[in-house]
């Protein structure tokens, strides 16, 4: 488990390899691994066809920035969606959406009718389709492996990417240096095609239940409002946004690296990014052996400092091998960082609203990686190559320090399950869902010895009530006698409400609450308002 402070942490390490052992885990993976291997393919095509442009730079960085920039536009959406609806459907429309977009890539750029801001389009409605299926995905993963097994499924979901990341540019260079681009945008479509039959061949045991989606708006609303009154959830999104804006500079700059000072063909590129992802593989084996010798903040600073020092090694260096070194450390340090990340905001998020807080989580990653390669091209261009990466990388030095300053919070103990511990509510009249907002007033009678515990309690309740769906929150105290004192909190409508009592709550919800009560000395007063021109149903 994370721990805030220096120190290793004592719990014994689950093999990096033990989720593989779930078979529709491995089925899965395997088919998504070939997806993403097709992706980096496209990748690499899509640049080099932008190298010999004018304003190169600017336009090879806008690959980078096309395919995320959707992660910032839709991925919260895409994540109320995806707890909306049946997550294995969704997944495989948006797989056959990916599979027409590539299968054009291909027909047109065979046909030789692909300019730049055609191929670039193309490739944001690609990244529209990825947008679309990462909160889904991840949301998936704790329903297909025991929650012990998370942070290594998690880990290998990096290893995979940067499987493809080791051979994924190799390929795609040999292919375009002999057949050109089209070849390449068409295994793309291949492999998208098999992951959506994979997805398709699998039959969840336990499928969840969405008899009662949330409305579309609600949710969004719901997913922000959670990430909002989460201090845990936006010290970790801080965390990865730190490391992601300057280390996209690498990503967004290395085509450029490759042709102007390594003086490198299509090929030498793919082995630079197989550099990177070789680091990234042996980082992603190495994570559960890391988290038992070192604290996960004190490796932030150490991640910080490889990866800096290697951007720094990238702008000055002009030895092939010196650089294809250097990239080891690199990639194994982008792996490890936002997996353990991505790991801790899904043991984090509870089971209602993980697609949505994931979802927000690829908006930091994906849309840091978006502006920040749009931003290192700009300067770049403008600037210089070298000192765009040695600004990157001085940047990324200091943030590692920041590490101490905005540690990773500690989560151990914390009790995410969800609970149904409320007593059924009982009302003289049933109003209908939409009615709203409601206005729910709870008493306590608090004795005078202990207010001020009682007002520091509160706190954390409040915490929980905005998280859940209180638009409004308030602590008052009666004129008329003191010790009694009245929490007020708004919910957007009746159905909100509804769903605090059946599902939203966690077992640190109601700890919590059970320690307002015992300070209190007794069970409150509670009381519903809703509006007065509420209908009954």
């Amino acid at each position: 488990m994370v721990t805030a402070e220096g120190g290793a942490t004592a719990e014994a390490p689950v093999s990096a390899w033990s989720p593989l052992r779930v078979a529709v885990y491995r089925s899965l993976w395997l088919a998504l691994l070939g997806a993403n291997i097709g992706t980096w393919m496209q990748t690499v095509g899509a640049q080099w066809l932008l190298i010999h442009q004018a304003n190169a730079s600017t336009l090879v960085a806008l690959v980078q920035t096309a395919s995320l920039l959707p992660m910032l536009l839709l991925a919260l959406p895409a994540g109320a969606l995806a707890d909306a609806l049946d997550r294995r459907h969704l997944l495989i429309s948006v797989q056959l959406f990916m599979v027409a977009v590539a299968a054009a890539l291909a027909v047109l750029t065979a046909t030789d009718r692909m300019p730049p801001a055609l191929l670039l389009t193309l490739t944001f409605a690609f990244g529209v389709g990825q947008a679309l299926t990462l909160p889904a995905w991840a949301a998936v993963i704790p329903e297909l492996v025991p929650r012990e097994q998370l942070r290594a499924a998690s880990a290998l979901g990096s290893i995979s990417v940067n499987v493809a990341r080791a051979i994924g540019p190799a390929a795609a260079g040999v292919l375009i240096a002999h057949l050109g681009a089209a070849p390449v945008f068409a295994l793309n479509a291949v492999a998208f095609l098999i992951f959506a039959v994979a997805l398709v061949r699998w039959r969840p045991g336990n499928a969840r239940a969405v008899e009662v989606p949330e409305r579309f708006t609600a949710a969004l609303r719901a997913g922000g409002r959670y990430v909002r009154h989460s201090p845990i959830v936006r010290r970790l999104l801080r965390r990865a946004l730190v490391f992601v804006i300057p280390a996209s500079a690498l990503w967004a700059l290395l085509p450029l690296v490759a042709a102007r000072r390594l003086h490198m063909n299509s090929s030498g590129y793919g082995l630079l990014l197989a550099a990177l992802g070789v680091g990234a593989i042996s980082g992603g084996l190495l994570l559960p052996w890391i988290r038992t010798r070192m604290s996960a903040n004190r490796f932030l600073l150490v991640a910080g400092v490889l990866y800096g020092g290697a951007l720094i090694v990238v702008a000055t260096v002009r030895v092939v091998p010196v650089v294809l070194i250097a990239l080891l450390p690199a990639g194994l340090a982008w792996v490890t960082v936002l997996a353990n990340v991505n790991a801790e905001i899904q043991l984090f998020l509870p089971g209602w609203v993980r697609a949505r807080g994931l979802a927000v989580y690829q908006v930091v990653q994906g849309g840091g990686q978006a502006v920040g390669a749009f931003i290192w091209g700009v300067v770049a261009d403008t600037a210089g190559l070298a000192p765009a990466l040695l600004v990157a990388g001085g940047l990324m030095l200091v943030g590692a320090v920041t590490a101490q300053i905005w540690p990773l919070p500690e989560l151990r103990g914390v009790t995410k399950d969800p609970t149904t511990y409320l007593p059924p509510l009982e009302l003289a009249l049933e109003p209908d869902p939409r009615v709203g907002p409601v206005l729910v007033t709870v008493a306590y009678t608090v004795p005078p010895e202990r207010e001020q515990e009682f007002i520091e309690a509160m706190e954390v309740v409040r915490g929980f009530r905005q998280r859940t769906g209180g638009m409004q929150w308030g602590l008052f105290r009666e004129g008329e006698c003191p010790p009694r004192f009245v929490e007020v909190y708004l919910v957007p409508s009746w159905d909100e409400h509804l769903r605090q009592h059946g599902g939203r709550l966690t077992g640190a919800d109601q700890e919590a609450e059970e320690r307002v009560k015992e300070i209190a000395g007794g069970e409150p007063e509670v009381r519903h308002l809703l509006p007065a021109a509420a209908e009954r149903r």
